[in-house]
Formats: structure tokens, sequence, C-alpha cells
């Protein structure tokens, strides 16, 4: 990506975010940039191209501001997933104050033929499948329902930290993680218990 355009992706990123995608032109982003119209265009060609840089780029900053978070974490895979909700809490303190960018992103991109729409799916979807494989670890039979009971804390977390319905919404989605967590390796532990050799009552 040459420096221009890096402007233009930057520019637009923080305007979409701020503003809102609908209610940000080409023209503000090109002022913003610092770059010509024309210059925007040769090298995204639509405002939707834009868009879409901007959301894969924010998903992959993401991406690599989690997976640091998960290398410093314990083995455990509990406290891994516990782990996923201190990084959405870091990162949303410091580049989230108004939520989830693709949360917000499909408030207003709602058309599966939008090319955009395909990153904001994909990212939800990659997060659903990083929740059921480290609840695949803790419980493999109970994996596909623990991972979307934690996506659905984590997500829901998200939408109220971005509308302030309470402080510190992610704290709390942690808590409440850590408990299904815990009941979870109550549950694994009883049944190990039970399939004991003599456990059975005759």
């Amino acid at each position: 990506m040459t420096p221009g355009a890096r402007r233009v992706r930057d520019a637009a990123a923080r305007l979409f975010y701020e503003r809102g995608i609908h209610a940000v032109g080409v023209d503000l982003i090109a002022a913003e940039a610092g770059v010509t119209k024309k210059t925007l265009y040769d090298r995204f060609g639509s405002k939707d191209r834009i868009v879409v840089e901007y959301l894969a780029d924010r998903d992959e900053r993401w991406r690599t501001f989690l997976d640091g978070r998960l290398g410093e974490a314990p083995p455990d895979p509990a406290a891994r997933i516990l782990a996923v909700f201190d990084a959405s809490r870091e990162w949303a303190g410091e580049h989230s104050r108004r939520g989830c960018s693709m949360v917000n992103a499909h408030a207003e991109i709602t058309d599966p033929a939008h090319p955009a729409y395909a990153v904001i799916s994909c990212q939800k979807a990659w997060m659903l499948e990083l929740f059921t494989g480290l609840a695949r670890q803790l419980d493999p039979g109970g994996a596909e329902e623990r991972g979307r009971t934690l996506m659905l804390l984590h997500e829901g977390a998200l939408v109220t930290h971005g509308m302030g319905v309470f402080p510190d919404a992610l704290g709390h989605a942690r808590r409440q993680a850590a408990a299904l967590l815990a009941g979870t390796a109550r549950g694994a532990q009883s049944g190990r218990s039970g399939s004991r050799p003599g456990s059975a009552k005759e």
C-alpha cells in the first residue's frame, strides 16, 4: 500500500468509526488524508473498497493483538478463554470506546452483497470458532453449546460497552464466563469421579 493509500485508509478508519460509514463521504476522506479524489479513486476504486480495507485492517490488528495476549496466557484452556475477555477489555479501552467496529458496521451494512459484509460475518464466525475450540479442550461433548454461550457473553458485553449501558461490561462478562467455566470444570471432575471402577451403586 502506498503512503497516500495508507493515509486514505487511516483517515477513513477514524472517520468511519467516529461518525459512521454512511455519514462520511469521499470528499471528506480525501481532505482528511491530504489527497485528491482522483488519487483516492485511483488507489481504491470506490468508497465500498475503502470500507473493506478499513474493516479488514481493523480485524487483522485485533487478531494480532489477541494472538499476543493468548501467547502470554497460561496453557490451561479456561485461563486462555478468560484471556480473550481480558484482551477485549484492554482493546476496548484503547481502541473501541464506541463499541465493536464490526457490530457498528453491521448496523449500517445489512446487504450480504456488499463487499464488506463478508469481512464482518467472517470475523464473528472466527470468534465463535475460537471460543468453541477453546471450550472443546475443556469439555469436548459440550463444546458447541459452551462456545455459543461464551460468544453471547462476549458479544453482548461489546454492545453494552459501546452503548455505555453500565460500567465495565467486559469485566462483568469475564466474571460470568469464569463462573461458567468453573461449573464446567466441576461437572467434568464429577463425571470422571463417577466413571471410576466400583464407584457406581450396585
